[in-house]
C-alpha cells in the first residue's frame, strides 16, 4: 500500500496544486515532475544510466507532440493577424436569420473548425465575443463554444492528443483510430442538442433537434472517414469544415421548414455594423485552410511524394534498462518522427505560404511577422513546459515500474467495471491539466498496463481514455479562464464551470456507457 501512495503522489501533487490551489499547468507540472523523480530514485531504484535513457525517450516524445503544436497555433495567428478569422466569423451568422441556428453555427460548427487547426482555447477565446454580439448573454457565449468543441478535441489542434495517446502507448494508429472516432462521434449530435438546451431548455432543444442530428452526424461520419484512412491529424478539421459546408443549405431548408413556426428571430442591430463582404475576401481568408488541405492530401495520396519527403527520419534505439529494484523496460526504438512529412512540418508549410498569400493580398499591417512570432511563442511556451514536464515525468514513471504498480492496484480494485471507470480516469486528466494531450501522457500508459492485466480490449479502453478527456477537457479551469476573459465574464470562471459541470459529466457518462456496453458485447 505505501508504494502504491508513492507511486500515485506525482499524480496526486498536481490534482492538488493545479486544482486546489490553482497553480499553472507548467508550475504544476514541473514540480510533478520533480516528485516524481525523487520518488523514482529513493524508493524505486531509478539509476543514473534509467533516468539518462528515460529523459531521451522523452524529448523524443515530447518533439513529436511539440512541432504540430507549435505549428498548429502559428497557422492561426498567421490567419487571425490578417483579419481571415474575423471575415469567416462575420459571413456565418448572414446565412440565417434564426438566433438558435446562429448560435450554433458559431458556437458548435465554427469552433469545432477552429479546434481542428488551433486548440489551446481558441475556439472559445475566438467565438465567444461573437455570441456576444448576436445578443447571448456573456455567461451562454463562454458555455455554447466550451461545449460545442469538446468533441473535436482529440483529433483537433492537427491531431496533437491523439499523435500523444500513439506516442506515450505505442499502439499502432490504426487499432485506436476507429474506436476513438466511433465514440467522440456519438458525443458530437449530442453536444449539439445540449447546446439548443443552454439557449431555451427542452423546448429549443427539441425545435433544434433535427439540424442539431444532421450538422452532428455528418460532421460525425466525415471524422471517422478520415480518421480511419489514415488521415486522422486532419480529422476533425476536415469534418469542422464539412459541417460549414452544409451550413447553407441546412439553413435554408431549416427556413423553409412548415414546422419552423417557432423560429427564434436573431437580434435586428446585432450585425448591423458589420462591413459587406465579397466571395473573393471569403475566398482569400479560406486560402491558409484550402493550402492546408492540399497540402496534406498531396502528401498522404500521392506516394513519390510521400517517399521522397518521407526519407528524413529522426529515431532512435534504446537498450534494455533495469532499475535497481528489478524492473525491465525491454530494448526497443524510441519514437520514429518522419521530419519532412510530419504534422507539424505539413503546418509550418502551410503557414509560410498563407503569410505570402495574405501579404499579397495587402491584409497585414507593418511589423506583422513580429507579432505573429511573438504571439506563438508567448502562448506555446507555458503549454510546452507542461508537456515536457509531464512527459518526462510519466516516462520516469514507466520505466521504474511505477505504472505498473498503479495498474495492478487499479486492476484489483475495479476488476471486470474498469471499462465504466476507464473514461473519468481521462477526464480527470484533463480537468487538472487542461489538456486532452497531457492526460494521454500521463495516463495512457497505465490505462494500457491495467487492460493488458484485465484481459480486455486495449483499443477501447485506450479510445474511453481520450474520448473522456477530450469532453472534460473543456471544464477545466485553465480552459475557462481563457474563456471567460474574452466574453467579459473575468473573475466569474465559477459561475461557468459550476453550468458546464453538468452537460461535461453527463457526457463523460455517455463514454462511460458506450466503453462498458461495447467490451461487454466483446465478451
Amino acid at each position: 500500500m505505501l508504494n502504491f501512495i508513492l507511486a500515485l503522489s506525482p499524480i496526486l501533487l498536481i490534482l492538488i496544486l493545479m486544482v486546489g490551489l490553482r497553480w499553472s499547468a507548467a508550475r504544476a507540472g514541473a514540480a510533478g515532475y520533480l516528485c516524481g523523480l525523487i520518488i523514482a530514485i529513493l524508493f524505486f531504484g531509478a539509476t543514473p544510466q534509467l533516468l539518462a535513457y528515460a529523459h531521451m525517450k522523452a524529448l523524443l516524445f515530447s518533439l513529436d507532440v511539440l512541432l504540430i503544436i507549435w505549428a498548429a497555433f502559428l497557422l492561426y495567428r498567421v490567419a487571425d493577424e490578417a483579419g481571415a478569422i474575423r471575415i469567416i466569423g462575420q459571413a456565418l451568422p448572414r446565412l440565417t436569420t434564426d438566433r438558435g441556428m446562429q448560435t450554433m453555427i458559431i458556437g458548435w460548427v465554427f469552433a469545432s473548425f477552429l479546434q481542428g487547426v488551433g486548440g489551446f482555447g481558441v475556439p472559445v477565446a475566438v467565438t465567444s465575443p461573437l455570441l456576444v454580439g448576436l445578443g447571448l448573454s456573456p455567461l451562454a457565449a463562454v458555455i455554447v463554444p466550451s461545449l460545442g468543441h469538446g468533441w473535436a478535441v482529440t483529433f483537433g489542434s492537427m491531431g496533437s492528443s491523439f499523435q500523444a495517446l500513439l506516442a506515450a502507448t505505442g499502439q499502432p494508429t490504426e487499432a485506436l483510430a476507429a474506436p476513438s472516432a466511433i465514440f467522440l462521434g456519438i458525443s458530437c449530435p449530442v453536444i449539439g442538442v445540449m447546446i439548443a438546451h443552454t439557449l431555451g431548455g427542452w423546448s429549443e432543444a427539441r425545435r433544434l433537434f433535427l439540424p442539431a442530428l444532421i450538422w452532428g452526424s455528418v460532421m460525425a461520419a466525415v471524422q471517422f472517414v478520415i480518421v480511419v484512412a489514415g488521415a486522422w491529424n486532419i480529422g476533425a478539421f476536415l469534418a469542422g469544415m464539412a459541417g460549414l459546408l452544409i451550413t447553407p443549405p441546412l439553413t435554408r431548408w431549416f427556413a423553409r421548414s412548415a414546422n419552423n413556426s417557432t423560429v427564434q428571430p436573431a437580434d435586428p442591430t446585432a450585425n448591423s455594423s458589420l462591413p459587406h463582404l465579397s466571395n473573393s475576401s471569403l475566398f482569400i481568408a479560406l486560402s491558409a485552410y484550402i493550402i492546408l488541405i492540399v497540402l496534406t492530401l498531396t502528401v498522404q495520396l500521392i506516394p513519390p511524394v510521400k517517399e521522397f519527403f518521407g526519407q528524413v527520419v529522426i529515431q532512435a534505439q534504446f537498450p534494455e534498462i533495469v532499475s535497481a529494484h528489478g524492473f525491465v523496460t525491454p530494448a526497443g526504438a524510441g519514437r520514429k518522427i518522419n521530419l519532412l512529412v510530419h504534422t507539424g512540418s505539413l503546418l509550418f508549410y502551410t503557414s509560410a505560404l498563407a503569410f505570402l498569400v495574405y501579404r499579397r493580398a495587402r491584409l497585414y499591417q507593418p511589423g506583422a511577422g513580429r507579432r505573429i512570432l511573438h504571439g506563438t511563442l508567448q502562448r506555446v511556451m507555458p503549454s510546452s513546459v507542461s508537456i515536457l514536464s509531464m512527459i518526462a515525468m510519466a516516462l520516469i514513471m514507466e520505466h521504474v515500474g511505477m505504472t505498473e504498480l498503479l495498474a495492478r492496484g487499479l486492476a484489483q480494485g475495479t476488476g471486470a467495471w474498469f471499462p465504466w471507470f476507464s473514461p473519468w480516469i481521462g477526464a480527470i486528466g484533463a480537468f487538472m491539466t487542461g489538456s486532452n494531450t497531457n492526460s494521454n501522457v500521463v495516463f495512457g500508459a497505465l490505462q494500457l498496463q491495467t487492460a493488458r492485466l484485465l484481459g480486455l480490449p486495449v483499443s477501447l479502453i485506450l479510445a474511453a481514455q481520450t474520448a473522456g478527456a477530450a469532453l472534460a477537457s473543456v471544464a477545466a479551469p485553465a480552459k475557462v479562464v481563457v474563456g471567460a476573459s474574452t466574453a467579459g465574464m473575468a473573475g466569474k470562471e465559477g459561475e461557468v464551470m459550476r453550468k458546464l459541470a453538468l452537460y461535461t459529466l453527463l457526457l463523460v457518462l455517455l463514454i462511460s456507457l458506450l466503453a462498458g456496453v461495447s467490451i461487454g458485447w466483446g465478451d
